[in-house]
């Protein structure tokens, strides 16, 4: 999941960027380039509620909890010799203050609940059937905690990781709204 989650953030930061460069270079009067830029802000918008925020936190939780539990059902102490502690930070930790500060930085549209939700479930399928199919063609596990648990016990493992990466699109989804709801109610109470 690191190394998707590392291609959502590059892919979701660097909108932000191009969104900010555009909007500095973007004219009031051109409706063609306000609509791309609306556009682009959507995308922004549903990237960040969809994929950023419940896979980065997701990242997060679960690595440093298996990591705290056994950190050898998730990063080997073989590693240690090849990626160095700041590295694993840099994968493991900094995700979530990042997508935290973007969170509070700038308001984002979220998707009705029921097409968020349905979004990160066909995200969290797909990707466990990427994991399901890299075992099936090199019959190794890209994690180690899946080696040690039997065919039912994966199933229940996916199942409740689904539920968690759900759920951490709802907290998402709450956090958004009270950051920005909280924000407006103190503006117009100026």
């Amino acid at each position: 999941m690191v190394n998707t989650l590392l291609v959502i953030q590059a892919v979701f930061f660097g909108l932000c960027v191009l969104i900010d460069v555009s909007s500095l270079l973007t004219k009031g009067d051109n409706r063609e380039q306000e609509r791309q830029l609306q556009k682009l802000v959507s995308l922004r918008d549903w990237m960040m509620a969809v994929l950023a925020f419940p896979c980065g936190a997701f990242v997060v939780s679960m690595f440093w909890s298996l990591y705290l539990y056994d950190r050898e059902l998730v990063y080997p102490r073989l590693l240690d010799n090849f990626i160095p502690q700041w590295l694993n930070h840099g994968m493991h930790t900094t995700v979530l203050p990042f997508i935290i500060i973007e969170m509070r930085t700038t308001r984002h549209r979220y998707p009705s609940r029921t097409a968020g939700l349905l979004a990160v479930c066909c995200f969290g399928l797909a990707y466990i059937g990427w994991t399901c199919w890299v075992q099936q063609v090199t019959g190794v596990w890209v994690y180690p905690v899946l080696e040690r648990i039997t065919p039912l016990a994966r199933v229940v493992f996916f199942g409740a990781m689904t539920t968690v990466i759900c759920l951490l699109y709802v907290l998402g989804d709450i956090l958004n709204t009270y950051i920005w709801d909280s924000h407006t109610e103190k503006v117009k109470g100026e």
